[in-house]
This record gives C-alpha cells, sequence and structure tokens, in this order.
C-alpha cells in the first residue's frame, strides 16, 4: 500500500542498505518515522495534512516494511545510532541538511538518537508514546512489566525469540494492533493486512532491533547521561498517560533529557498518529512554530 498523493523512492543511506520512502510537497522538511508493527503508512493521515505547506518524508525503517533488512553480524546494524544516521543520510540525499523530526513508538527512539546524535540537522523533535530507553527500562517492574512482555522476550539472545515469533506471525504481531487500539477502525483490514505482511517478513530484523534496545542502545544512553548530553531543540512529547498506572512522572523523565519541553498527554490508543490525526496534526505544527 501507498499513502496517495506521495512519490515513492528507494535512497541508499549505507552499504548495501537503501530506505523505502514516500515523500510529497515543498517547504521546510519534516521527517516522520512509524512504529511497530507498522511502516510508514501510520502517517498516511498526518503526512497529507502538512504536505500542504511542507516537504513530507516518511522512510519504512531499515529492517521494516520495503526497506533493506541487512543481517546484524556484530549487534549494531539496528541500534538506534545506525538507524539515526540512515535517516540524516535520508535527508541529506533528498537535498535536506536540518529537518524537523517526529517519531512514534520505535521510531520515537530512532529520534531521540537523531537529535542526540546530529543536533546541527535536527531542527525540532517530536516523540509519540514512548520513554528514552533508559528511563523505559527503570520504570518496567514488578507486575507491571507485563505490559511490556515482547521487549523482555526479544531481548533474548539469536535463535528462540525468531523460532517463536516466526511461528505465529500474524498473531504475535497481530496482538498489539489489537491490544493497543482504543478504536479498531482506525486501522481498516487492508491497512491492518499490510502491517502484518510487512512484520511476517521482517521477523529476523525486527527482533534486533528491539534486541539493540536490551544492549547496544542503553550503551549509547548511558554515555550521554554520564556526559550530561540533552536535546537541546525544541521537543514535544504526546503520551497516553501511562505514568499514573505505573506509577511515575513521565514528565520529569522527559525533562531531564529536553530542557525545552512541551509534554502532553492524549486521550487514545497508542497509535495515536491513527486515531487522533487532528490531535497529532496540531501538537506538530506547534512544533514547528517554537
Amino acid at each position: 500500500m501507498q499513502i496517495p498523493g506521495f512519490d515513492y523512492r528507494r535512497v541508499t543511506v549505507a552499504d548495501g542498505v537503501a530506505l523505502n520512502a514516500a515523500v510529497a510537497g515543498s517547504g521546510d522538511p519534516v521527517v516522520l518515522l512509524h512504529g511497530f508493527p507498522q511502516t510508514h503508512l501510520m502517517w498516511r493521515h498526518v503526512a497529507a495534512d502538512l504536505a500542504a505547506d511542507h516537504t513530507v518524508i516518511c522512510p519504512d525503517l531499515r529492517g521494516y516494511g520495503d526497506s533493506d533488512k541487512p543481517a546484524d553480524t556484530d549487534g549494531h546494524a539496528y541500534s538506534k545510532r545506525t538507524m539515526a544516521a540512515d535517516v540524516v543520510g535520508l535527508a541529506r540525499a533528498l537535498g535536506h541538511d536540518r529537518f524537523a523530526l517526529a517519531g512514534h513508538d520505535r521510531g520515537a527512539l530512532v529520534a531521540i538518537r537523531a537529535g542526540l546524535d546530529h543536533p546541527d540537522a535536527v531542527g525540532h523533535l517530536a516523540v509519540l508514546d514512548v520513554l528514552p530507553t533508559l528511563d523505559m527500562w527503570d520504570v518496567l517492574h514488578g507486575v507491571t512489566a507485563a505490559v511490556g512482555f515482547h521487549l523482555y522476550l526479544m531481548a533474548q539472545p539469536p535463535g528462540l525469540p525468531e523460532q517463536l515469533i516466526g511461528a505465529a506471525p500474524d498473531a504475535f504481531f497481530g496482538h498489539f494492533l489489537d491490544a493497543w487500539t482504543r478504536d479498531p477502525a482506525a486501522i481498516p483490514a487492508d491497512v491492518r493486512a499490510a502491517y502484518l505482511e510487512a512484520s511476517r517478513n521482517a521477523v529476523t530484523s525486527i527482533v534486533a532491533d528491539y534486541r539493540a534496545t536490551a544492549g547496544v542502545d542503553v550503551a549509547h544512553d548511558t554515555a550521554d547521561r554520564l556526559a550530561g548530553n540533552r536535546l537541546g531543540m525544541p521537543v514535544t512529547v504526546l503520551q497516553q498517560d501511562w505514568g499514573a498506572a505505573l506509577g511515575y512522572d513521565a514528565a520529569a523523565l522527559w525533562r531531564a533529557w529536553a530542557p525545552d519541553l512541551e509534554h502532553r498527554t492524549v486521550s487514545c490508543g497508542h497509535f495515536m498518529a491513527e486515531e487522533a490525526p487532528a490531535d497529532v496534526v496540531k501538537a506538530l505544527r506547534g512544533l514547528l512554530a517554537r
């Protein structure tokens, strides 16, 4: 499936790695990064609105959708540092040295890393429904951590996670599309089928992405925390009100990373760009005006 009105390109961003990207519009560039278990299609409503007055770039992350899925031979192929470099390379290949960046879920972790590693490239940053990696692992404890069972499953060494998920991929990925959505109509049958097909064909790389977040990504984020590195650009965070349920102050956690922060809770499910696109567009336009 494609986003109507968008042109599709394959752009080489690293040796042997090209990303599938949908591009439309003109004006200041905005890059939109999808989450799990989705593809760039999750941005279809938001992207169409923003393309009225911005150049909008919606890639499939490496390892997802129609982008390349390199083997993870050293534990770094799916680090957020590597995936962030992909995004910066994509924007530059399309003629943009500086851009606004928004990410949801896995794409948000990539966006955070891009903001930390490439502050001269990322002018504004929006993060949808995640915590920074170190904080995420810190707040998951006791029985409340059951909500993140997939994080622990895919953190295991190569072999077992891929075998288990690969045995019933539609059941596994479909579970999250169902459990994390308040309004099932927000993900119509054809889009759901596209997500399941894409995920079914990317079990190994999706697991590698998650495994990195329990390994090398923790090392990179710990180094930034110890060095006092923070996100210097304007940052907007949209989250469900998980903090009250899990017992933490999400805004305070975020403020430690992003001094110029606007933090909002939203009344919808996890897939907010599909369930509440008007709210997401409003937040992004407000961020871009800061």
